[in-house]
């Protein structure tokens, strides 16, 4: 497991070495409404060199960015209340696309989605310092 704390003007040197140690196409974004899930993902988005225009996906729950060589699926899954409802949308062809799939709130999927997976925790230490558990 690799820590880092980080000022949030630091989100970019913080994604790079996130992308240095990332091994597996799927991780789970966990943290309290407001500590930076979706900052990260922007930030690792970047680093992918995905041009769109990065957004949370509250309301659509899957958002697809796309760079030169590769699909990125980002999903916010807060507003599911049951295992059926990732069924009814198709959550294992994301998945198991081989594709990167950035999950937010991701507890719901944790008996579906591959155990070769990596974590962020982000907990928030203060305004402008947050804390990542990487693993």
């Amino acid at each position: 497991m690799e820590n880092y704390i980080y000022n949030i003007k630091e989100i970019n040197n913080v994604a790079n070495r996130i992308m240095d140690k990332i091994l597996h196409k799927n991780i789970v974004f966990k943290g309290e409404m407001g500590a930076g899930k979706t900052t990260l993902i922007k930030s690792l988005c970047k680093s992918f060199g995905v041009h769109d225009q990065i957004t949370s996906p509250t309301f659509s729950l899957i958002n697809e960015y796309s760079s030169k060589d590769k699909s990125i699926y980002h999903m916010d899954l807060f507003r599911i209340k049951s295992i059926e409802e990732v069924y009814n949308f198709g959550i294992e062809e994301y998945i198991y696309s081989n594709s990167f799939c950035f999950i937010e709130w991701g507890e719901i999927i944790f008996n579906i989605i591959p155990k070769e997976h990596h974590e962020i925790n982000i907990s928030k230490i203060d305004e402008l310092t947050r804390k990542i558990s990487f693993k």
